[in-house]
């Protein structure tokens, strides 16, 4: 059984309706991993870098827009392209 949580990190306490979220969850054969998540612009500039939760999980808070997610494991590096809208909460999940 995985032990990666489903989606991102719990929203307690956030307004989701007021925030623009992109959260989800890094994962290697099934199983959550440690790693960095980037977030990149649409122009492929940097902007942000969390590292990962013992669970694999990762939230930025970002502006509407379209973005890049670039998850760097050792040895492996995947990116992800997701549109982000103020209001909606964003998932994504990335195995590497």
């Amino acid at each position: 059984m995985c032990g990666a949580k489903a989606g991102g990190p719990g929203l307690a306490g956030v307004d989701v309706a007021t925030e623009t979220i992109i959260q989800g969850s890094l994962t290697r054969d099934g199983e959550p991993v440690s790693g960095y998540v980037r977030l990149l612009d649409d122009s492929g500039e940097f902007t942000a870098e969390v590292p990962t939760s013992a669970t694999g999980q990762f939230r930025f808070f970002a502006a509407p827009g379209t973005w890049t997610l670039r998850a760097l494991v050792p040895g492996s590096s995947v990116d992800r392209a997701v549109v982000a809208q103020k209001g909606n909460l964003t998932e994504v999940a990335i195995a590497v």
